[in-house]
């Protein structure tokens, strides 16, 4: 007589395995019982061998590498998702636009793209995340949290992406080559607007005011001001933003704080934008170059300022005598004359 082969499935969501061990250890995934803790900061685990791979991170314990590069892991599933990098196996699909993922959590973050689902709320001011990590980078700006340190300066950053960004001031690394001249640049941002020197491309129009920017960037921003709603409101000056790092920039100007220093020569800014803008001197960086005459400068405005001497247009407007020119400070002097 043929012996009838047992099922394993859980009674509540019917799902069926191979043995009873692995369906009592799923069990505890709906009684959110989690038996294992770690000794060191008590952390507690459903299962064993996640509460054994969390305690690598104390001993430092590495045991999984990589054949192709040697990179260690501490577990067998961030090796595995490691070597996708060099298969390029994508094995998690989109169903809705069919791109596809290396892991399973990148696409469930991708999917609230489309769903416009934002589970992850900040405790301080409500604002809602579609991923966790977007939460938890907010939330420094509250906290004033920078976990990043340059290791040559000291400089503490919100992210590793401006750390990096950053490093390329130490180490002088460009590696943004223009396809034109082959001239290079440390940022991205750089070298598209440097491209633009030699395409003369304007490709950003606001559906709004139907102005033309040569900047994503910039575009984004004129739409916030289109939009009447600017729920972040400064307690000095009640001036308004609709974003609400812009509020916390402009904070700096009451306060006087100068949170961003120049590792070359120290100097102090408020804003990291401006910071950024002055580390170009010393890195010699000059994207926007002038088609005419071959100059070339450091800074956007300077450049405008420039152009204008070749077509000769004058934005500025006198309100009293009509009389026009080419750059603001100019302006600024004759209106003393009316006084």
């Amino acid at each position: 007589m043929k012996e009838v082969k047992k099922v394993h499935q859980c009674p509540i969501c019917e799902k069926v395995f191979p043995n009873n061990y692995k369906l009592v250890r799923h069990n505890s995934t709906h009684t959110g019982e989690k038996p294992y803790r770690c000794s060191v900061c008590l952390k507690d685990f459903t299962h064993r061998y996640s509460l054994r791979n969390h305690q690598r991170i104390h001993t430092g314990e590495k045991p999984f590498q990589c054949s192709e590069c040697h990179k260690d892991f501490t577990d067998k599933p961030s090796l595995k998702q490691h070597q996708r990098v060099h298969t390029g196996e994508k094995p998690f699909q989109c169903s809705v636009c069919h791109k596809d993922f290396r892991q399973r959590g990148h696409l469930n973050s991708h999917m609230r793209l489309h769903t416009g689902e934002k589970p992850h709320q900040c405790s301080v001011c409500s604002k809602l995340f579609a991923v966790k990590c977007a939460m938890v980078k907010h939330m420094r700006y509250h906290t004033g949290e920078k976990p990043y340190q340059c290791p040559d300066c000291l400089k503490d950053f919100i992210d590793k992406s401006k750390l990096k960004l950053h490093q390329r001031i130490h180490t002088r690394e460009k590696p943004y080559q223009c396809s034109v001249c082959s001239k290079h640049f440390s940022v991205k941002c750089d070298l598209e607007k440097h491209m633009r020197t030699h395409t003369q491309e304007k490709v950003h129009q606001s559906p709004e005011c139907q102005k033309i920017l040569t900047n994503h960037t910039f575009l984004v921003k004129p739409l916030t001001l289109h939009k009447e709603n600017k729920p972040y409101k400064c307690s000095k000056c009640q001036k308004s933003f609709s974003v609400e790092e812009s509020l916390v920039k402009h904070l700096k100007i009451h306060t006087g704080e100068t949170l961003y220093k120049c590792s070359e020569c120290q100097k102090s800014f408020s804003r990291e934008a401006n910071l950024i803008l002055h580390e170009k001197i010393h890195q010699d960086e000059k994207p926007y170059n002038c088609s005419l005459c071959s100059q070339s400068f450091s800074q956007k405005l300077k450049f405008e300022n420039h152009m204008r001497r070749h077509n000769t247009d004058q934005p500025y407007h006198c309100s009293r005598c009509l009389q026009s020119y080419s750059h603001k400070s100019n302006l600024v002097n004759h209106m003393i004359t009316h006084i």
